[in-house]
């Protein structure tokens, strides 16, 4: 996954946006949004299991 952040000029003044792949959100402040970026990242790389799937017994 792709992970910018920007500034965006707005006429209520300057939003940061963090853009993830095509999906975008916009913050009120730099820290925000920079905070935002470290918590996904942090999630993304932590490890994950895949769920058992139970096979049945024929009967």
């Amino acid at each position: 996954m792709k992970i910018l952040v920007r500034t965006l000029s707005t006429p209520q003044g300057p939003l940061w946006q963090v853009r993830m792949d095509q999906h975008a959100v916009s913050f009120r402040s730099e820290a925000q949004a920079r905070e935002f970026v470290n918590t996904l990242e942090a999630r993304l790389k932590a490890p994950h299991q895949l769920p058992l799937v139970e096979q049945r017994a024929a009967g």
